[in-house]
């Protein structure tokens, strides 16, 4: 667990913070679904209807809360964020149908993505600018253990299946977000940034930041191949056995803990990162290729197949993540780091709505075809990133660069 760490400093106590939120997180992705069905006795249509809401109600907030970490501090927002996701995950014990559930998920909803708004901003501000992708590997791989370690307890938790055991992890995951607003005090300071540094919400008016976002966002959705097109794909369309779909997101994990970090290197400035993205891109076309080849193959085959896939995923995957970052965070203005890095979570947001039924379709109902249509896909957004970045580049007017570097020196001296 020390090699995942940061040196001792802010980016050590960052991912701590980051390891005990998705402990809880891990274990609520896990159970949220069987929870709302047996102990609430949400429908599936309910509990899909809430999902629905809640995901349109937090795209609907995402920038404003951006924008609210960066004008009220984003240590205060982060903080405040994740004691009230504490509370909102102990009101689940005392819901008993829908429209309660619905309430709570739909705050649920708000209060984690302005915490996690304030959290990139947290990034942003304490750590220097050379150092944010190789720390954000670093809270990756970390937290990604620690997401698994939350998968685990789920398992015990769905093994008990007892009324009890499930509200005693939702209890438990209520007090992972409370510890973490709590060590969150311990965090150094960001000053909040003045009205004064920029107009509201600019970053509707960054066309190539917007843009950036839409594409970057519809890359990313190759995580929805891992979560729910392969293993639908392994039981109808390959003679492997479907315990093959765990094994994929095993070495997924291990792949991700092991080699996020070295993954992010070199991707430390927008020339660079747009290049990590596109390499990312072509490692998980190559993926989909490889799927492609294991339809209707016989159990061996299959497996060896499934495997060699999941490793050029697993690769793609953290190089990918590493130019997202590195983009992300060289494109936006430091004095509105929380708007950017709110507007960049939305992309992947409206991505992962639409995915889920396109990527099922292509590839279940049109077998390896599918997979080559999703190769090119990507392959192609993975290209247009450096000439978007590029762009973007060339749109930075002296002026606003002036401006941001004053917004800079205003919140040093504060």
């Amino acid at each position: 667990m020390k090699s995942l760490l940061p040196p001792p400093g802010p980016a050590r106590l960052l991912t701590v913070i980051t390891m005990v939120m998705t402990l809880g997180q891990g274990l609520w992705m896990a159970l949220s679904a069987i929870y709302a069905v047996t102990v609430l006795h949400l429908t599936v249509g309910q509990l899909g209807l809430s999902v629905s809401v809640a995901a349109a109600i937090v795209l609907l907030f995402s920038i404003p809360l951006g924008h609210l970490a960066d004008r009220a501090g984003p240590r205060t927002v982060q903080m405040w964020s994740f004691l009230v996701l504490a509370v909102l995950t102990c009101a689940l014990l005392f819901a008993t149908d829908f429209w309660p559930y619905l309430v709570i998920v739909s705050a649920q909803g708000i209060a984690y993505r302005s915490g996690r708004s304030a959290r990139k901003a947290m990034i942003a501000g304490l750590i220097p600018s050379a150092d944010r992708v190789t720390i954000l590997a670093q809270v990756r791989a970390a937290s990604n253990a620690s997401v698994s370690v939350g998968a685990c307890l789920a398992g015990l938790v769905l093994a008990v299946g007892s009324r009890a055991a499930y509200q005693g992890a939702v209890g438990f995951i209520a007090v992972t977000f409370l510890v973490t607003g709590l060590l969150t005090i311990k965090e150094p300071p960001v000053p909040p940034v003045p009205s004064s540094a920029g107009p509201a919400l600019a970053v509707l008016r960054d066309v190539p930041f917007l843009t950036f976002a839409a594409l970057d966002g519809l890359l990313t959705t190759h995580a929805i191949l891992l979560d729910v097109v392969l293993p639908l794909w392994v039981l109808q369309h390959t003679g492997a056995p479907r315990w093959m779909s765990a094994a994929i997101l095993l070495v997924n994990t291990i792949l991700v803990v092991a080699v996020q970090t070295r993954a992010a290197r070199g991707a430390d400035h927008p020339a660079a990162a747009a290049r990590a993205s596109f390499q990312g891109a072509g490692c998980v076309a190559a993926a989909c290729l490889v799927f492609a080849l294991s339809d209707g193959a016989a159990l061996v085959p299959a497996c060896l197949l499934l495997v060699v896939g999941a490793v050029a995923h697993a690769l793609g995957e953290v190089r990918q993540a590493a130019g997202s970052w590195g983009i992300a965070f060289d494109l936006a203005p430091d004095h509105a780091q929380g708007q950017y890095q709110a507007t960049h979570a939305m992309g992947a947001d409206i991505g992962k709505m639409i995915a889920p039924a396109v990527f099922t379709w292509l590839v279940l109902d049109h077998g390896a075809l599918g997979w080559v249509v999703l190769a090119v896909a990507f392959a192609l957004l993975g290209a247009a990133m450096p000439a978007i970045v590029a762009r973007a580049l060339r749109k930075r007017s002296p002026s606003a660069v002036a401006q941001e570097t004053d917004a800079g020196e205003v919140t040093a001296a504060g």
